[in-house]
């Protein structure tokens, strides 16, 4: 039985984020006897937990694209929750392109990170074409109708985590495009609006403006918060606990912008403007975890664009993943006021 929880994230809005800067998640773990880890904080022979999730006492709430391929290749882990909260996503192309529209992609070199050493920290790269693949349906288009260009990535073999390597990647394609390598990339988060402005890129299709959230379908929408089934078989109250806690972040956070604001310029080493610029003014009142009927079928589009284009190794049953009890119990707790202060 594991002594430690452990807990991991990614550097975007999450109640379990908040939860954790206002050191709920440490008191949760500390009253029920467990010391409390974050994976960020660990040396690198933990990091890759991040991406496989096999590290018992872990919960992530993290990119899908990792959560799905660990699942994928049977990592043993259960779904407990998925927010969901749009993040600036984004078509770029050069200052002087004439792009405006979806359908003006067509013919178009999209720039498009290379594959990883595996499928799990190859998110870039299903995001770039996951989101492109949407801004090309909005206007009548699929991927067949560009010309997918991989852009060549460096990667540091100390970026260890899904954090470091997005808080890299929000400049992986900028180069390609003002050299002409490329005729548009895909961006999202704090960082790309910041990164954008500073080289003089144009907005071409912002994605959060579509009608369906099926369009703004990607490796942050809907998010899963995963949990190892041997934390949830053992620990069963702890899981509950970080769900409850989480609640009662999502809470706090809905009246209280600028206390999140400030966390989430820590956490995606952004500036005001950008995170403002990526998030608007609204976010914060939905940050609540949920496995709604609607998000679920959002995460099922999701798995199967990703086992369509390669990202899983096996495609399976999302229904069977899903362990709603943990949250059901966390709600209860949250509405009889009795969650530990």
């Amino acid at each position: 039985m594991t002594d430690t929880l452990w807990y991991t994230r990614c550097p975007v809005p999450t109640a379990s984020g908040l939860a954790h800067s206002l050191g709920w998640l440490g008191a949760t773990a500390a009253d029920s006897g467990l010391k409390f880890e974050v994976l960020q904080d660990a040396g690198p022979e933990l990091a890759g937990f991040h991406f496989s999730h096999e590290l018992a006492g872990l919960i992530r709430e993290g990119g899908n694209v990792p959560a799905l391929a660990a699942r994928a290749q049977g990592s043993p882990t259960r779904l407990i929750g998925l927010t969901w909260i749009d993040e600036a996503q984004a078509i770029l192309v050069g200052p002087d392109s004439q792009v405006a529209t979806a359908a003006e992609l067509a013919g178009l070199r999209i720039g498009v990170p290379a594959w990883a050493q595996d499928r799990a920290r190859s998110f870039p790269r299903a995001m770039a074409l996951h989101g492109f693949a949407n801004a090309l349906r909005s206007g009548g288009l699929t991927l067949a109708d560009v010309r997918v260009t991989e852009i060549g990535v460096e990667r540091d073999p100390q970026v260890r985590t899904e954090i470091q390597q997005r808080r890299r990647s929000v400049t992986w394609g900028v180069e390609e495009l003002l050299d002409g390598s490329v005729d548009a990339i895909y961006v999202k988060g704090a960082r790309a609006q910041e990164v954008a402005r500073a080289h003089g890129l144009r907005v071409a299709i912002d994605l959060d403006a579509t009608a369906t959230k099926r369009l703004r379908v990607n490796n942050g929408t809907p998010r899963p918060i995963t949990v190892h089934q041997e934390l949830l078989d053992t620990r069963p109250e702890v899981v509950v606990g970080f769900l409850a806690q989480s609640l009662r972040a999502a809470d706090w956070a809905a009246g209280n912008l600028d206390g999140v604001r400030e966390v989430l310029q820590r956490e995606t080493l952004s500036g005001p403007e950008g995170v403002a610029a990526a998030y608007g003014a609204d976010f914060h009142r939905d940050l609540h975890p949920s496995l709604s009927a609607e998000r679920l079928e959002l995460l099922g589009a999701q798995q199967q664009f990703l086992y369509t284009h390669g990202f899983l190794a096996t495609d399976f049953d999302l229904e069977s993943w899903v362990e709603p009890e943990p949250l059901a119990q966390a709600r209860a707790l949250v509405a009889a006021g009795t969650v530990a202060a």
